[in-house]
């Protein structure tokens, strides 16, 4: 809590402010001790008024003893609640602390009714049938990917979570991982997360709506598809559908070419990743959505941060990591496609950040509403005018002395169909050959590769792809930031300038 010239900064969804006790309707502030007890906790401070300024009780003990018989009487469980009298300026306030529960939900009990309710945003809500499931599970410390369902595994296969297990991480498939990923239950039943990775995949609202606008706003569609599948099946429809109706410019170099992506591959197989995880799927009439502008791509899908909060307000590099779907995010690690540390959002601007043409401002944004979460990347060759001619974005990119150590000299002809005098070299640049070349573009797509990977999209050896990364780093092309584990590849412009 904040004080400032007698006000407190200031009602938001941890603080809710009363300016008297009402005795005689307690539903008015009991809901808001069980909306705190089944969000992220908070407190009720009585004695400041709905501006925040500070009143005073004129009796902070009646006051107190009235609370914690009401609380104790009327909600079920028994939340843990703290009552602490604050002194300012002498005025006496009380604050009604109430901790997150783990007995949720915590009803409010009148007249043989029982409600929940929850924290959205500076008010406390009554449940729909969605966020009363997910206290329910949150409750018995279950949830809904890991609930056994009554469909006996025998009767479905998992070839495609095999094959694409084997892809991924080279390794051969075992049916006992079904059981130790969560998938199958001891006794043969599928769980809500087995379900979802069958072939036949048949839950409802396992779809994706994938759609490319003509402009810049919901209007007519160029075009436009539903899928419904298994997770792995969604997630590789939806990048087809992203690459189909995206776009990649490229600018030739001395010896070799620099692709301009309209976005990075990879941070929106990322963003794609993290809603199909994440995504609640108790919402039966939800999706994931995948819709394309000339300026943007969004991700949307239902269910809204676990802990209550507005990810717009959040430092992202500072939120912890939170799954509402454990099963279904271990899966996604056993294949490769995310990692478990969570950091997702973190790694979805890093990525974009490494793209050549890349300009301040175009990080990919995130935002929550009360049902539903939003990612929003944005295209690195457009602005208010319209689509960038390729020329301007290669000048531009040439031009980034700062980030990339380029020739101040440097101009749109230098960099643009004939570049071969970029740099002011008089010695003929060494071409490099097209394992090279499909390095650099691998890099460009995405940043975070592995030598491993690369030789697998490739189709070289290791020591190929390691033999052909030597060579590009000794020309001074090719640089890499951080662990070799965890680090990201860079695509140096000027090579001169970093020798």
């Amino acid at each position: 809590m904040q004080i400032h010239t007698n006000t407190l900064i200031a009602e938001c969804s941890a603080y809710d402010f009363k300016e008297m006790l009402e005795r005689k309707k307690v539903k008015s502030w009991l809901k808001s001790v069980s909306a705190f007890a089944n969000t992220d906790g908070g407190s009720l401070f009585y004695g400041v008024n709905d501006d925040g300024v500070i009143v005073g009780l004129e009796n902070p003990q009646a006051d107190a003893d009235f609370i914690s018989e009401m609380i104790k009487a009327r909600l079920d469980p028994v939340p843990e609640v703290q009552l602490i009298p604050i002194e300012h300026e002498g005025h006496t306030l009380l604050e009604v602390k109430v901790k997150t529960g783990t007995l949720t939900p915590y009803y409010y009990y009148q007249d043989g009714t029982r409600t929940a309710y929850v924290r959205v945003g500076n008010e406390s809500v009554e449940c729909n049938s969605q966020q009363l499931l997910s206290l329910v599970l949150k409750g018995t410390h279950m949830t809904w990917d890991s609930l056994p369902t009554q469909v006996n595994a025998s009767k479905h296969s998992f070839i495609i979570l095999a094959n694409t297990f084997h892809e991924q991480t080279h390794q051969e498939w075992n049916d006992k991982y079904l059981e130790s990923f969560g998938l199958v239950t001891p006794d043969g039943k599928l769980t809500n997360a087995g379900l979802l990775f069958v072939d036949n995949c048949t839950v409802f609202q396992s779809r994706i709506f994938c759609t490319r606008w003509t402009g810049l706003y919901k209007d007519d569609a160029i075009s436009s598809v539903e899928h419904r599948a298994n997770l792995v099946l969604l997630l590789k429809y939806g990048m087809d559908f992203f690459k189909n109706y995206t776009m990649s410019g490229w600018v030739k170099m001395p010896n070799y070419r620099l692709n301009l992506p309209d976005y990075s591959d990879r941070a929106i197989f990322e963003g794609l990743v993290n809603h199909l995880i994440h995504r609640d799927y108790t919402v039966m009439g939800g999706e994931v959505h995948i819709d394309i502008y000339d300026d943007r791509v969004e991700l949307v899908s239902p269910g809204a941060m676990l802990d209550g909060t507005q990810i717009q307000d959040r430092d992202i590099y500072k939120v912890p990591s939170m799954r509402r779907n454990p099963v279904i995010a271990d899966m996604f690690t056993q294949l490769d496609y995310m990692e478990k540390r969570g950091s997702g959002l973190r790694k979805m601007r890093e990525l974009t950040e490494k793209l050549p043409n890349f300009l301040p401002g175009k990080e990919p944004q995130y935002q929550t509403e009360a049902t539903s979460f939003y990612t929003t990347f944005y295209n690195l060759n457009w602005d208010e005018n319209g689509k960038i001619p390729v020329e301007e974005v290669a000048d531009r990119v040439n031009g980034s002395v700062e980030k990339f150590g380029v020739n101040e000299e440097s101009s749109v002809e230098k960099f643009g169909v004939n570049a071969d005098k970029l740099g002011n070299t008089s010695k003929t640049p060494k071409k490099i050959n097209k394992t090279a070349q499909k390095i650099i573009d691998l890099v460009i797509s995405d940043p975070s590769i592995t030598a491993d990977n690369m030789a697998n999209k490739v189709g070289v050896t290791k020591r190929a792809i390691e033999k052909n990364i030597k060579s590009l780093r000794d020309m001074g092309i090719l640089a890499h930031e951080g662990s070799d584990k965890a680090g990201y590849w860079r695509i140096v412009i000027n090579p001169q300038t970093e020798q």
